[in-house]
């Protein structure tokens, strides 16, 4: 194994937007050492030959180590990724960015359910998702190496926890899956956002433009570089962003799209959409409205026939038990997960129900505290044939 020595410390700073380091994954990571270690231990720990660990620490004469010390350990890209943890991650972030299955993850550190991570921990990724390594050269950007390999550019962000801003330093290495994702989008394009002028009618205020639109409303705010108190007059010019987001293929037909809440399933279906729900194991299909809902969409039967069949999906009785569904609008399938339990706000009328019911995406988190449901995840999974 060649170890290349122009990463330093393994961190570099990415983007003036989110001002965060994070880890650059190369072929090493630096690991601070613990009471009662040694380098054989720590070797059996992360399946590294030892006889590399020594080398790569100029340690074959002198193997003795000190609490706090900082050696690197080596390891190959090919068979797995040692990952240092930053601040904020949780083996389900770790797992979803590298598209690999929590329970494998878990398992490959004697880890479990309840296990916590804390900032700087160094944990394997087993490469079950086949990455290569790319060494950064002159000029480079995250796009023109996903057209280098023929990957997807959404895809090779997320697995470097990179966005469109991050910029790339000479040396930096990159992961970059190898063949094409089943998640990649179909027509070879990538989403992008254009714009349209939009003047302030009698009435109108950013609620109300924001659901005429079918954008949130905070980045209708942010677009227009304004504050959430300013007074909209009659005549006032607002931009307003139009996201065009591209199909993405799939397995198969029977499967959806597994699109990114944040950047792609919002704006596919957003408030005020009506469209087509199917559960992934009957077949059976209702229509729903998405009526409300920022972190995951809150969506109502849209009659008393629709709520009737709803529940009889989940056996007769409405139910906080999760299921994979997709969800067919505007001629598109797209991966989701639903419970059928009626709750809260309500706007939709002698539909049978009071209150809505939550459908998730990809990354999509609960309103309450923004945290991640993991059955909802793992549905949407299943949904989309990567399960």
């Amino acid at each position: 194994m060649k170890f290349k020595k122009f990463i330093i410390g393994g961190l570099v700073v990415l983007t003036l937007f989110s001002q965060t380091i994070i880890n650059v994954l190369a072929d090493w990571v630096s690991y601070e050492v613990k009471s009662g270690e040694t380098y054989w231990k720590i070797s059996q720990k992360y399946s590294i030959n030892l006889n590399e660990l020594l080398i790569q620490n100029s340690a074959e004469t002198n193997d003795y180590l000190k609490v706090g010390q900082v050696i690197k350990l080596p390891y190959d890209p090919e068979d797995k990724i040692l990952y240092k943890v930053k601040w904020g991650d949780t083996y389900w972030k770790i797992g979803n960015r590298f598209n690999i299955d929590i329970n494998t993850l878990l398992r490959a550190n004697n880890a479990n359910s309840q296990s916590m991570l804390n900032t700087n921990d160094v944990i394997i990724v087993p490469n079950q998702y086949n990455f290569q390594v790319h060494i950064v050269k002159s000029g480079e950007t995250y796009w023109k190496i996903s057209q280098k390999y023929s990957v997807n550019f959404e895809e090779l962000l997320k697995i470097n926890n990179a966005n469109k801003y991050s910029e790339l330093n000479i040396g930096q290495s990159v992961l970059v899956p190898k063949g094409n994702s089943s998640t990649s989008y179909s027509n070879g394009s990538e989403p992008y956002v254009t714009y349209i002028y939009y003047k302030v009618q009698k009435g109108d205020d950013f609620w109300k433009i924001s659901l005429k639109f079918g954008i949130p409303q905070h980045e209708l705010i942010s677009v227009n570089n304004v504050k959430a108190s300013r007074i909209l007059n009659i005549g006032d010019v607002l931009k307003i962003p139009v996201h065009h987001v591209p199909v993405k293929s799939t397995p198969g037909a029977k499967y959806g799209e597994f699109l990114d809440w944040w950047t792609e399933a919002q704006y596919v279906a957003p408030i005020g959409k009506v469209f087509t729900v199917r559960d992934f194991y009957t077949g059976k299909q209702w229509t729903m409205k998405r009526t409300i809902g920022a972190n995951h969409a809150d969506c109502e039967p849209l009659t008393q026939y629709d709520a009737t069949v709803m529940k009889d999906v989940w056996g007769g009785n409405y139910s906080w038990k999760t299921r994979p569904i997709l969800v067919i609008v505007d001629g598109r399938k797209i991966a989701a997960s639903a419970s059928s339990m009626p709750h809260d706000i309500q706007y939709i009328k002698n539909n049978g129900v009071t209150g809505h019911m939550d459908i998730h995406f990809a990354n999509s988190t609960r309103h309450k505290d923004g945290k991640i449901n993991y059955d909802h995840q793992y549905n949407i999974k299943v949904a989309a044939g990567l399960k």
